[in-house]
């Protein structure tokens, strides 16, 4: 991988080992153990250079882009050659048009070819994520709610696609089980409530955050008394969302969770909460049609 592509990833927030293992993985599972795109070796001269146009299918928000930068890079050295070159035309987060070049990349056909699909899956379905993100984050426009991701991830997949989320305007919840403790129904179940529950997580890891689950105004009450500064409000009625805001006041952080959908997304926000937890972003968003187009030989190779 490229310093520049490397540098954009870091700029983005994503670390370029994990980016590199995750576009080695991808790879490593389209070309088999003995590493060849068949139809291209055999259709292809080895000599020959083309430059491949990287374009928007329909309207949505990008993400991903120095990701698929890094699956051409990638296999490019792969195939020891290090002469593809990426030109970058959009940035993510932006808005972007069907007909829209996106990038444009140059180098041996052989690698192109070879890279399009691992680049295009990566970079649809981030850039999905980012346009269904966007969606609920112009939702909740002129509040003050912001939308959540959750660990609802593609497995193998999440740092990116809870980047992608970042691009399209969201908030990431937490990374995973490590980084902030979460007290739901079956950890209250069985430590015995919620206030054991907490204390014994504060007692074990007390540098770590802790967020607790409540169904109930009363639950709300006893989380906060225990010390509980972010609460999940699981399948709560936006009536009853309301009444935990007025009783937990400044407290605590407040997130709103369960099935929520774009159509009430205004409705749920006007209770005051501080956030909507939106578990589709990740397990359902889809894909944002992008396509990657061999330019013509008269056109210039």
């Amino acid at each position: 991988m490229r310093t520049a592509t490397e540098d954009a990833l870091r700029a983005a927030g994503l670390d370029p080992v994990d980016v590199t293992r995750i576009v080695q993985t991808a790879l490593e599972e389209d070309l088999g153990p003995d590493r060849i795109d068949v139809t291209s070796a055999a259709t292809v001269p080895a000599e020959q250079i083309d430059t491949v146009d990287v374009v928007a299918r329909e309207d949505g928000v990008l993400a991903g882009l120095a990701v698929a930068a890094a699956v051409f890079e990638l296999a490019d050295e792969a195939a020891s050659a290090r002469t593809v070159e990426v030109r970058l035309l959009a940035r993510d987060g932006d808005r972007v048009a069907r007909g829209d070049v996106l990038a444009t990349v140059t180098g041996p056909t052989r690698t192109l070819l070879t890279a399009e699909r691992t680049a295009l899956n990566l970079l649809t379905r981030m850039s999905g994520v980012a346009t269904h993100t966007r969606a609920w984050a112009d939702a909740l426009a002129g509040s003050k709610t912001t939308v959540l991701d959750t660990r609802k991830t593609t497995p193998g997949l999440r740092v990116l696609e809870k980047y992608a989320v970042r691009a399209g305007g969201g908030t990431n919840k937490r990374m995973g089980l490590y980084d902030v403790a979460m007290i739901k129904d079956n950890h209250k179940l069985a430590a015995g409530g919620i206030s054991p529950a907490y204390r014994r997580v504060r007692e074990a890891f007390p540098e770590v955050p802790i967020q607790v689950e409540v169904t109930t105004v009363a639950e709300a009450i006893e989380a906060v008394e225990a010390g509980a500064k972010f609460l999940l409000c699981d399948n709560m009625s936006a009536a009853l969302l309301t009444d935990v805001v007025e009783v937990v006041g400044d407290r605590a952080e407040l997130e709103a969770t369960g099935g929520l959908t774009l159509d009430v997304a205004a409705e749920y926000a006007a209770t005051g909460v501080d956030y909507l937890s939106v578990g589709a972003l990740t397990h359902s968003s889809p894909i944002l049609d992008i396509a990657l187009d061999l330019r013509p030989a008269d056109s210039g190779r």
